[in-house]
């Protein structure tokens, strides 16, 4: 089962870039993907990240974004 969470126009001044997340099964591991799309460039960036890169990427994420709420 691929679990897919897509967001979009995370630039909110120009609405033209945004990132989808899946859980993909790649040679015999379960890795999450995660594409950077540039529409105006027609530019797609993939990110790969193994279970414990993803939690270490996860619980950085969440402490950035205290930050800024502090």
């Amino acid at each position: 089962m691929s679990a897919k969470i897509e967001l979009r126009h995370l630039d909110c001044t120009q609405k033209k870039r945004y990132i989808t997340v899946e859980k993909l099964d790649l040679f015999l591991e379960s890795v999450v993907k995660i594409d950077l799309y540039d529409i105006e460039k027609n530019r797609i960036l993939p990110v790969i990240l193994d279970k414990p890169t993803a939690i270490k990427f996860a619980k950085t994420l969440r402490t950035e974004i205290n930050k800024i709420q502090d």
